[in-house]
């Protein structure tokens, strides 16, 4: 699994961690609010927000891999603020990659350390997982692009200050009309509504964009039509891979939280850990942390190996897979903990909430099965 980060790094990232967010994460989640602003600023001193840069636009240059791995050591305690961040960090590499010069001086800077927040919006009121459908619009006029429509569920949007916004600039054209955009949300025609609340998940700051007549500028656009929707894919496809692995992640630190209460607790005579059927469940959920593991690996390999497409199902396999397995595992976690498994000053409970909403983000389970589902009679032929 090609996800190492130097020792280096991960002790600043585990600092920041241990710093800015675990005294804090359950607090946010009582107040039903995301992190801090400052909080976004010190993941940037960290070098969390500049991971997959290249280091010649200022950033670290590492792997994909490495950015799962980065960001599924916050993920072990909150999995809200990790997803919220790395939704920062994929415009900063988005911007580093395709942006223009002029861009990238405006924008990255502020993105790697953390002053300006970004996100990416593709899902709308009336449209989840199928992104052909969507019907936000860009219109050409004069002096360039009107977008009219609206996007819902999209992480970061209550602080965002630049998104790329992914449109409609033919209807009915499906696929080939959608088209990449830079919104900066501090000019006229972009509204956002306030945060979803969402229990278990205000960390990640799911909010609506409403667009009415926002004027795009002809350099505002990152990917034209015929490009966009193959752009929006290969960032979905590392999307759900992050998830699954942040599903792994929150699995694996429950995992060792309740084995460390079983190892104290004791009853009849015994640490609890010591009672086969307490052991067996846990054996369990290692198993099935394995397996999930394993398909996270399968899946780094293919994008950072593969082509874009071939990241698809792989990616699909780990998403399905990993959120699946997170829900039954963190809960028997709890269990093995009884009522202590849900204390604030434990992660479990906002866990179990967070492997929920990762079944619907990037794609829905139903979304990734059907995805299966559609290469069996390929992958699958008679002998």
């Amino acid at each position: 699994m090609d996800a190492e980060i130097d020792g280096e790094l991960e002790d600043r990232i585990r600092r920041f961690r241990r710093e800015a967010v675990d005294p804090f994460v359950a607090g946010w989640e009582a107040a039903r609010t995301m992190a801090p602003v400052e909080v976004y600023r010190k993941a940037g001193k960290a070098g969390l927000l500049s991971i997959c840069v290249p280091v010649e636009h200022g950033g670290l240059g590492l792997s994909f891999g490495a950015k799962t791995r980065a960001f599924d050591i916050v993920s072990e305690t909150a999995m809200g603020t990790a997803f919220s961040l790395i939704n920062t960090h994929n415009i900063a590499e988005r911007f580093a990659e395709g942006g223009s010069a002029e861009q990238r001086e405006r924008w990255l800077p502020g993105l790697m350390d953390g002053s300006i927040i970004g996100c990416t919006a593709i899902t709308e009121p009336g449209v989840g997982s199928d992104a052909t459908a969507m019907t936000t619009t860009a219109t050409k006029v004069a002096d360039g692009l009107r977008i009219d429509g609206a996007k819902a569920w999209i992480t970061n949007a209550p602080i965002a200050d630049v998104v790329v916004a992914y449109v409609q600039t033919e209807p009915g054209s499906g696929a080939a009309g959608i088209a990449g955009i830079l919104v900066d949300t501090g000019r006229p025609g972009v509204e956002c509504a306030a945060a979803e609340a969402m229990v278990g998940g205000h960390g990640i700051g799911a909010g609506t964009f409403v667009f009415d007549g926002y004027l795009a500028e002809p350099g505002d656009v990152l990917s034209p039509a015929g490009e966009g929707f193959k752009t929006l894919i290969s960032g979905i496809n590392g999307a759900r891979t992050y998830v699954a692995s942040m599903c792994c992640a929150m699995v694996r630190a429950s995992l060792a939280i309740a084995l460390d209460y079983g190892g104290e607790r004791r009853a009849f005579g015994s640490a609890i850990v010591d009672f086969q059927g307490l052991r067996w469940s846990l054996a369990e959920v290692a198993n099935q942390l394995t397996a999930g593991q394993a398909l996270v690996a399968n899946a780094i390999d293919a994008i950072e190996h593969g082509a874009p497409r071939d990241a698809v199902l792989p990616a699909a396999h780990a998403k399905k897979f990993a959120t699946q397995m997170a829900e039954p595992a963190i809960a028997s976690c709890i269990q093995a903990m009884g009522a202590a498994g849900l204390r604030d000053d434990y992660p479990l409970a906002r866990h179990l909430a967070a492997a929920r909403i990762a079944s619907f983000t990037d794609g829905s389970t139903e979304m990734m099965t059907e995805r299966i589902a559609r290469t069996l009679p390929t992958d699958y032929p008679l002998p």
